[in-house]
């Protein structure tokens, strides 16, 4: 049976993706940051762009409330976040990116680059704009009423 289009673009777009996050989180774990997924890096990232609770964070990833109180609870458990008190609602605990956690921020996003500027010096000049436009236009996720 032949492979649909829609599979292989799928298996492409995965596969890429599987190869990039492979390479950063490998090179995290040399760098004394073991553990590491790609999962928890993008947590790690929301929170620091101001997902302060697992609520907040679930929303921002597209996960539920459960799958985002896990990633935290391993966020805690590796050094990378911390709990505090809400000082507007002292019953509220928001969540905060340690140094340990900006230091993984940092080194995870300078891998992505390098890599990225890797993929771009094997393409022909303006492909990878071309492609990072069209998969910017198909990021979009329809609403529920489309």
């Amino acid at each position: 049976m032949q492979v649909s289009e829609g599979v292989r673009l799928a298996h492409l777009l995965i596969g890429s993706f599987e190869a990039m996050v492979d390479e950063v989180v490998s090179d995290l774990a040399g760098r004394e940051h073991p553990g590491v997924t790609a999962s928890l890096e993008f947590a790690l990232t929301a929170i620091d762009q101001g997902a302060s609770t697992a609520s907040d964070l679930g929303r921002q990833l597209g996960i539920s409330k459960q799958a985002a109180a896990k990633s935290i609870a391993t966020l805690e458990q590796l050094g990378y976040v911390a709990r505090t008190t809400d000082a507007q609602d002292r019953r509220r605990a928001v969540l905060q990116v340690s140094d340990q956690g900006r230091e993984m921020i940092t080194l995870g996003a300078t891998k992505f680059d390098e890599i990225r500027q890797r993929w771009i010096a094997s393409l022909q000049p303006g492909e990878a704009e071309i492609v990072e436009a069209a998969l910017a236009k198909l990021h979009t996720r329809p609403s529920p009423t489309d």
